[in-house]
């Protein structure tokens, strides 16, 4: 029987991607039976690709597993997330997704945010050249203004919260001897590259909310209410100019556009 092209094209695809297919059709040697040999080759080459991207976007994901387990969830994950994009340094972007729902972590509940910082800084290295918001354009509104504005995010800004120290344990393997850290308690990381160098930085706990409300696109009045509701410590202008000077906003918007 003749398979037409897209029925042959997903046919080799399913058996490069599961070791328990048959070899397709058309893979054959010089004798004419079919070649699990050289596609063997071929299928394993895929997979050490595939791999290889995912280590280089998540060395700190890979460090904390251990290289040999770190392979093996990698080549479960390429099973079923095959690269959306010819570009293969985006490969692995839901990652982070994956490995939350990956079994035999689940008791590490740490590393699928750990994950989500790796995968931010790589969205941030590759994003859009953007100026950031100039901090000294927003102390030239009236305070008065202030209230009804919101932020544009910076095209290269995500902002990760967990409930662990994700961003203590992504900095401490930064270095060639880590050091343990101790304790669980919730962290929300900012990741970004206003200028040329990604940067992870931990946003202090009480400013936490005031930034995940900004990030969402909450005015700045608002923002601020809900983090005072949490936190009684928390200081606006303190908060509000750490966030512009990180570099995680662009431009100050009215409900009509950019404010002049």
């Amino acid at each position: 029987m003749t398979l037409d092209f897209a029925t042959s094209q997903t046919a080799f695809v399913e058996a490069l991607l599961y070791a328990d297919r048959a070899v397709p059709d058309g893979i054959i040697t010089a004798s004419g039976v079919p070649d699990a040999t050289r596609f063997g080759v071929y299928r394993n080459n895929v997979f050490l690709g595939l791999t290889k991207a995912l280590t280089q976007n998540f060395p700190v994901t890979e460090r904390l597993v251990g290289t040999e387990f770190f392979t093996v969830m990698a080549r479960f994950y390429a099973q079923d997330h095959r690269p959306a994009s010819p570009l293969i340094f985006e490969y692995g972007a839901d990652f982070p997704d994956f490995i939350a729902s990956f079994e035999p972590v689940a008791n590490l509940g740490y590393l699928p945010d750990v994950a989500r910082i790796e995968a931010a800084a790589m969205r941030a290295y590759h994003a859009a050249d953007t100026e950031p918001l100039d901090l000294a354009k927003l102390a030239a509104l009236a305070p008065e203004r202030l209230a009804d504005l919101r932020l544009a995010v910076h095209s290269s800004s995500s902002l990760i919260h967990s409930g662990y120290p994700v961003g203590s344990i992504w900095s401490a393997h930064q270095q060639q001897i880590v050091t343990p850290v101790v304790g669980k308690r919730p962290e929300t990381v900012l990741v970004g590259r206003p200028e040329m160098t990604v940067n992870v930085h931990i946003i202090p706990p009480k400013d936490a909310i005031f930034a995940a409300s900004l990030f969402n696109a909450a005015t700045l009045g608002a923002a601020a209410d809900a983090a005072l509701a949490a936190a009684p410590e928390f200081d606006f202008g303190t908060a509000l100019i750490g966030l512009v000077s990180l570099g995680a906003f662009s431009a100050l918007l009215q409900d009509e556009g950019n404010v002049p």
